[in-house]
């Protein structure tokens, strides 16, 4: 998804970097307990213009409480850019900031309302 003032180069890197973390939690090699239980997609990475920080938005699958493993992310981001730079080739390894992905959420909580009856009657 291309946003505004967004360069090619920041969602090519942003992309890889979204599969890296993606292959790290699907692999789960975490000493963290709660992340090595925890089912996380990575939905979206926003890169800043230099490349030096970077917004990661993830899903708690089957569950609503991202937010809980927020502190437990935090704890292990050193870990996380030391698997980014090492898969990839960029003078700096952008820092990371976790941010839960609510559109999710979003999108079951208007699939329900479009499924509802009271819509389904008024289409009818």
């Amino acid at each position: 998804m291309k946003r505004a003032g967004t360069s090619p180069r920041q969602l090519r890197v942003a992309e890889e970097i979204r599969h890296v973390l993606a292959a790290v939690f699907a692999r789960g090699e975490f000493r963290d307990p709660e992340l090595a239980a925890a089912r996380i997609t990575i939905t979206e990475v926003r890169i800043t213009p230099d490349l030096k920080e970077a917004r990661v938005f993830f899903a708690r699958l089957g569950r609503a409480d991202g937010a809980a493993l927020l502190p437990a992310l935090a704890h292990v981001q050193p870990f996380l850019r030391a698997q980014v730079a090492n898969a990839m080739r960029l003078k700096f390894a952008p820092r990371l900031h976790f941010e839960v992905d609510t559109s999710l959420d979003y999108a079951a909580e208007i699939n329900a309302l479009l499924h509802s009856p009271a819509v389904a009657r008024d289409l009818g």
